[in-house]
């Protein structure tokens, strides 16, 4: 309240004014306030009406412990402070989300205030990577993960009320119905005709063992290209896993330039493991050292103090899932027009497949020889076995979908006496094969 004497400001309608509000000379309002640090803050509206309307939304925020002092903060301005702050992170865990966060949000949606934010603007941008910019399903999750986090840090912060980001994907994945591939490994007649086709062609023959590897130990793609040769012990058949190889080609300006590696410990401490050899995994290793010796490799690339690296390409450099992906497309290809050129019937062929196809590869062969749940989830590296559960269930899942194919095709037989010893042949036959 204005003091004894003191004459109240008023607009030119005479209207009493507030105080920290101004009518400016174009007839427009203003209203100032200072925040807890002492820093100014301007709010402006056409009419006294709308200022007014603002100032009490001002005031509800105070209130409410929302700082209204923040209400001009861009997403882009909390994701900065987020990154400063953020700790316990992989760094190339680190890397991705700030590749993902500068590449799709800081150029358009990232200049938006928080505080005007809501549920249907975060829903608008997600339409928006999957119907214009037609990203994949797990991309604008990966999107998700790092924009959910620096929202929730500006809840917990106060600048915010809610997370509009919460539940906003999952309706995107039920709107969208997005068809993602089901992940599988490679069926046994399938892994027999990948192996058989690296080992005896003539210009893919040098890829035989680090994909044999792959397919008989169940390591992951960083796990195999950063293994040593004194991490392998092959009179006792030992892998031990105590660190993976990461490849980086964000170009990040604020870090390295261009493409680069690095070494890192496992993500988890179950990941730090011992996986025993399998007989065509030793002598992958030892065709690998005999290939190195006859083309006179020199192994000279050394990576954060790491050297001796068992698979190198031709110039002595360390592989990347990226480059490893892109081999395997020429060998599915290959392998088979050579089949389809011998013209048999209903033949097996090399369905799409990348790096990580060979892990689950390993897990479904595992599955189907009955090995421990508890010796797979530590041959695997798997730090909840709920992974491994979820994995085993799919597998077992299918397993039995195709046994009881089978046991569908012997109730069908006819009641017959001819057909009753037909389908009891079958059944014997079939016994004798699922014995075997």
């Amino acid at each position: 309240m204005a003091g004894k004497g003191q004459t109240k400001r008023k607009d030119k309608d005479r209207i009493v004014l507030k105080k920290g509000e101004c009518q400016r000379s174009n007839g427009t309002y203003h209203f100032c306030w200072t925040d807890k640090i002492g820093k100014r803050h301007f709010i402006y509206a056409p009419t006294l009406e709308e200022l007014r309307e603002k100032e009490a939304a001002i005031e509800k925020d105070k209130l409410d412990g929302i700082k209204a002092e923040a209400r001009y903060v861009t997403i882009n301005e909390l994701f900065d402070l987020w990154c400063q702050l953020k700790r316990g992170l992989k760094n190339n865990t680190f890397e991705n989300y700030k590749y993902m966060y500068n590449t799709f949000v800081r150029p358009n949606f990232g200049k938006l205030r928080i505080s005007t934010l809501k549920k249907s603007d975060v829903k608008r941008f997600y339409n928006h990577l999957a119907d214009e910019r037609g990203l994949q399903a797990s991309t604008i999750d990966s999107v998700h993960t790092v924009l959910h986090q620096v929202l929730n840090m500006a809840v917990d912060d106060n600048y915010i009320r809610n997370n509009p980001s919460e539940n906003v994907l999952k309706e995107l994945k039920q709107s969208h119905v997005f068809k993602t591939e089901k992940r599988r490994g490679l069926t046994k007649p399938e892994q027999e005709l990948l192996l058989d086709f690296l080992r005896n062609h003539h210009i893919y023959n040098h890829w035989y063992p680090i994909f044999a590897v792959m397919v008989g130990t169940g390591l992951r793609v960083g796990e195999v290209t950063g293994l040593r040769w004194c991490d392998i012990d092959l009179e006792e058949g030992i892998i031990d896993i105590n660190h993976t190889l990461v490849y980086y080609d964000h170009r990040d300006p604020n870090s390295k330039q261009g493409c680069y590696f690095n070494v890192h410990t496992p993500k988890t401490e179950a990941g730090k493991r011992q996986v025993p050899m399998l007989g065509f995994v030793k002598e992958a290793f030892l065709l690998e050292r005999e290939y190195q010796q006859l083309i006179g490799l020199e192994r000279k690339v050394t990576i954060d103090g790491y050297t001796d690296f068992i698979f190198l390409n031709r110039d002595g450099g360390t592989f990347y899932q990226g480059s490893l992906n892109k081999t395997i497309r020429r060998i599915i290809r290959d392998c088979n027009d050579e089949v389809l050129q011998k013209g048999e019937e209903n033949p097996v062929l090399l369905p799409h497949f990348s790096c990580h196809s060979l892990r689950h590869t390993f897990t479904t062969r595992m599955c189907e020889a009955g090995v421990n749940i508890k010796v797979m989830q530590d041959t695997l590296g798997h730090a909840d076995i709920s992974t491994t559960l979820n994995i085993y269930a799919d597998v077992t899942r299918e397993l039995k979908r195709e046994e009881f194919a089978g046991l569908d095709s012997f109730f069908k037989g006819e009641v017959t006496s001819e057909g009753t010893s037909k389908t009891a042949e079958k059944g014997k036959k079939r016994s004798r094969k699922l014995t075997a």
